[in-house]
Order: C-alpha cells, then sequence, then structure tokens
C-alpha cells in the first residue's frame, strides 16, 4: 500500500491523502481582494486530487502584503471572496487552508515577473516598511525597515487574531501562519535581523516571543476542533546551523505545548549570503528532527514532487505531509500521475467523473 495515498487525520479534520498544495502568491488580487482568477485557480488544483490545498499569503495588514498583488484579510469585505474559494475546495473534496502572514521588511516589492525588487515608499504601490529592527534585507530588498514600537507589535498581533477569524468565517478549516522566509517572524527570532534590546529582543527566548504571543492569541479563537499549524524556517544554512535547529526546536516545543498542531517546515531566508544544498527532499532530515525531537506532526516541501521522493519521505516517518507546489502548477492532477507512477489501483477516485473517465482511458493508450 501506498503511504502517500494514505488518509490523514488532525483534529476533526481528514485529508484524502498525505499531498498538500501549498500556499503560492498568485499576485493578482486587487487591493488585497480576490477575483476570479484565484476562484478559478484554487478549484482546479482542488479538483486534481489532492488532500489539501492552502491558500496564498493573505496578508493580515495591507502593509503586511509581499507585494501589491497580494491577497489580504483585513477587511470584513474580503471575506465574501475567500468564502466562495474555501466553499470551491471542499465541494471538490479538498480540505480548505489558508495562510496568513506579515511580510515585514520584504514588503512593498514588485511582482517576481515586474522585478521582485522594493517599491520605493514615494512611488504607485509603495509603503514604508516595518521590521523588528531598521536593518534592510539587501540585495534587490534594500529598504529600511522602521523599527516596531511595541505599539507597533501588539496592533500586528491583533491583526493576526483579526484575519484568523475572518478565515474561520470564511469557511477555511485549516490555519497556517506564516513565521517563515525571513518575513516579520522570522526576522524577529533572527539574530541577522533582529538587534532589540528590549523583551522581544537578544536571548533566544526573546526573539520567539513575538512568534509565541501571535501564536497563542490567534489560538484563542481559532476552533480547537481544526488544525492550527505554523509555517516556520529552521534553518538558515549560514554557519549557525545547529544552533538555529536547538533554538527552533525549543521554540516549536513550546508552541505544540500551547495548542500548534502542526509545523511545515522550511528555510529562514533571512538574509540573502546563505548555502543552501538545494537537492531532492534537502529538507527531509531536518523535517524529521522535528518531529522526533519537537512530538508533532511535520510536513515538508523543497525537492519533493518526484512521486517516489514523495512516497520515501512518508513511507520513512520523516514526514506526515508532503507540500507539492511548482508541479501543481504544471500539471494540477499531480496526485492522479503520481497514483500511476506509484502503482496505485484505481487512482480515479480524487478525480471528478468528467476527467477520471477520459484519462482513465488515456492511460489505457499509453
Amino acid at each position: 500500500m501506498s503511504a502517500l495515498f494514505t488518509e490523514f487525520k488532525l483534529k476533526d479534520v481528514t485529508l484524502r491523502n498525505r499531498i498538500a498544495v501549498p500556499p503560492m502568491c498568485q499576485y493578482s488580487a486587487i487591493d488585497g481582494f480576490t477575483n476570479d482568477w484565484h476562484h478559478a485557480h484554487y478549484a482546479a488544483l482542488a479538483r486534481g486530487g489532492a488532500g489539501l490545498v492552502i491558500v496564498e499569503a493573505t496578508g493580515v495588514a495591507p502593509e503586511g502584503r509581499i507585494t501589491p498583488g497580494c491577497t489580504g484579510l483585513w477587511d470584513d469585505a474580503q471575506v465574501e471572496g475567500m468564502a466562495k474559494i474555501a466553499a470551491s475546495i471542499k465541494a471538490a473534496g479538498a480540505v480548505p487552508g489558508i495562510q496568513i502572514g506579515h511580510a515585514g521588511r520584504k514588503a512593498s516589492a514588485n511582482r517576481p515577473w515586474e522585478g521582485d525588487d522594493h517599491i520605493a515608499n514615494d512611488a504607485p504601490g509603495g509603503w514604508q516598511t516595518i521590521g523588528p529592527s531598521p536593518i534592510a534585507f539587501g540585495k534587490n530588498l534594500p529598504k529600511v525597515p522602521q523599527e516596531m514600537t511595541i505599539d507597533d507589535i501588539e496592533r500586528v498581533k491583533a491583526d493576526f487574531v483579526s484575519a484568523a477569524i475572518r478565515a474561520r468565517d470564511a469557511g477555511f478549516e485549516w490555519l497556517e501562519l506564516h513565521f517563515a522566509h525571513g518575513y516579520l517572524a522570522q526576522s524577529f527570532f533572527s539574530p541577522h535581523s533582529n538587534h532589540r534590546t528590549d523583551q522581544y529582543g537578544g536571548s533566544a527566548e526573546n526573539r520567539g516571543r513575538f512568534l509565541y504571543e501571535t501564536f497563542a492569541a490567534v489560538r484563542e479563537v481559532w476552533p480547537q476542533n481544526l488544525p492550527l499549524t505554523a509555517r516556520f524556517g529552521v534553518i538558515e544554512f549560514d554557519g549557525r546551523d545547529e544552533e538555529t535547529l536547538a533554538e527552533s526546536i525549543a521554540l516549536v516545543k513550546k508552541m505544540r505545548e500551547g495548542g500548534l498542531d502542526m509545523l511545515n517546515v522550511s528555510v529562514n531566508f533571512v538574509i540573502p549570503e546563505t548555502n543552501i544544498p538545494w537537492g531532492p527532499a534537502f529538507l527531509a532530515p531536518y523535517a524529521e528532527r522535528v518531529r522526533r525531537e519537537a512530538g508533532l506532526p511535520v510536513a515538508s516541501s523543497w525537492g519533493i514532487d518526484a512521486p517516489k521522493n514523495a512516497e520515501r519521505v512518508v513511507a520513512d516517518g520523516q514526514m506526515d505531509l508532503v507540500m507539492i507546489g511548482r508541479a501543481h502548477l504544471a500539471n494540477p492532477h499531480y496526485p492522479y500521475r503520481a497514483a500511476q507512477d506509484l502503482g496505485v489501483q484505481k487512482p480515479s477516485w480524487v478525480l471528478p467523473a468528467p476527467y477520471a473517465h477520459w484519462l482513465e482511458r488515456y492511460a489505457l493508450a499509453e
């Protein structure tokens, strides 16, 4: 039996398989509002057979968007469009999830195909970024963020709570907090970007305070029967890997004790000067370590698109779910193709009949 095509239950949610579509920014929103592009995009991914579909990084505040084209949940009026997306994902048999976050000093950027660089504060679409300390990321993102005051910190935590409530009201059944990739939460945790001397800087415990307090505040409003998860960079590949891993696992343990249900293991991406060992399933050993030492289920991505790799990391107990991104963009029916490659019998259960009938015929003709 294929491990990849077994069900996965977390809280009151059951996924039909271990394949998840991770948040992938579409950069196609207007003022944070979704539109026909998003509605068609997510419905198609869900019809393809994944067990979980997570809507792209969604800003908890206007200044928290990565680009002007990113989705948002800072306004009650944005709930209606998100509700349509959640309903379409569920109708197709997948669990609807959403990722909420704040981009911090990496915000106010052009879309990747338009430069992927900072937009000046006084230019159309640009705004002042914020962060734990006035330290720029560098390279194509040179803007120095405004150092957050305690009032700013409290405001952003409240923004996360409000966005989580709106996600709940929109019908999402899986919430992921974006604590990774050099965005605001990750930049609080990293000594590269956090030089504060108050209770939010210095020691690993202090640097993790914003993350934990934000998580704990969301935990209070997110339904106890639904999964509350986080995407978190546990390693930077900057030469202090063991120290970063130990600090990260300690924080994850604390969040697990406070009610975190799963961790989506990723890379920090806080500084541009790193030596990331890109390759097939290169994060699998780190995900397995987090799973073992922190004592909670894990997911991850990066280099596991090949069905045999996805099958292996689940079968070997390195991950509970696999996050398959670009392969789903190339083929929204990735789960069907993966089932064929792995010799899973009658995989058409993951597809609607109008697709399954013809794809089965096509498979027999190959």
